[in-house]
């Protein structure tokens, strides 16, 4: 075969990888399930980076892996990749009416708010189904907060939000010094979950942010560790007053 645009190309490839290639031939839905979530966060990764080379290669990956469940599917007659994209398209079309209905709109807000309706109308015992649990706790907090604000449950800015931080942080101290094990747990979350909401109202991500902090963090210690071997040292051989200096000199070199 020889590399082509068109998609039904590359379902007769995954195909044929499916049937003549011992590896592919092994796999199931459940030995590949974590190989799909690290190709999710290696598109994010290259988001982040702006490389549109990478997420040109990173968004094939995640399509060769929809194309191989799709497949591993219809072969245990549950469903093909056709029924996976006429049910997608099923459900964009019926979810929004403002677009291929009749109903009108005046802005995205009213359309979040209208997708939760319509996932109600769908059968949905809660706004917060289709959450899975495990998807990475900031993420979840954030989108729980979304689901919640798209019907009204929300603050009214971030400043009120901000209060409540405050309030959560207060309680914090209280048990962070004397409190038991499991008290401390339940506060810490209720406080990272408020500072999630405050920087929801002020369209700060905090997982974003927070990757964001720790790649900062990942370059300037390994200029620490890099500065340290040149001496022939390690960091367990230099004192912390040596290391701030050198995090102070990453920090200067825009690190």
């Amino acid at each position: 075969m020889k590399p082509s645009r068109d998609f039904d190309e590359l379902v007769k490839l995954v195909t044929i990888l499916r049937k003549e290639c011992p590896w592919d031939r092994e796999q199931t839905h459940e030995s590949i399930k974590d190989n799909l979530i690290e190709e999710a966060y290696e598109a994010v990764e290259a988001i982040d980076k702006k490389n549109d080379e990478e997420l040109k290669q990173e968004l094939g990956d995640l399509l060769l892996h929809v194309i191989f469940h799709s497949r591993m599917a219809r072969e245990r007659g549950a469903f093909s990749i056709e029924d996976v994209i006429e049910t997608l398209m099923e459900k964009l079309i019926r979810r929004h009416p403002h677009v291929f209905g009749e109903r009108e709109v005046n802005d995205a807000g009213q359309v979040a708010e209208n997708w939760e309706t319509i996932k109600r109308e769908e059968g949905k015992k809660s706004l917060l189904d289709n959450l899975p649990e495990s998807l990475p706790a900031l993420i979840r907090a954030r989108r729980m907060q979304e689901k919640a604000g798209n019907v009204g449950f929300d603050w009214d800015d971030w400043k009120l939000a901000w209060e409540k931080f405050e309030e959560e942080l207060n309680e914090w101290r209280a048990v962070a010094e004397n409190g038991g094990r499991q008290e401390k747990l339940d506060e810490f979350g209720d406080l990272l979950f408020s500072l999630v909401n405050v920087g929801r109202l002020l369209d700060i991500q905090a997982e974003d942010a927070l990757r964001q902090v720790n790649r900062k963090f990942e370059s300037r210690f390994r200029y620490i560790e890099e500065s340290l071997k040149k001496e022939n040292r390690t960091p367990e051989e230099s004192t912390l007053e040596e290391m701030d200096k050198l995090w102070d000199e990453a920090k200067s070199k825009g690190l």
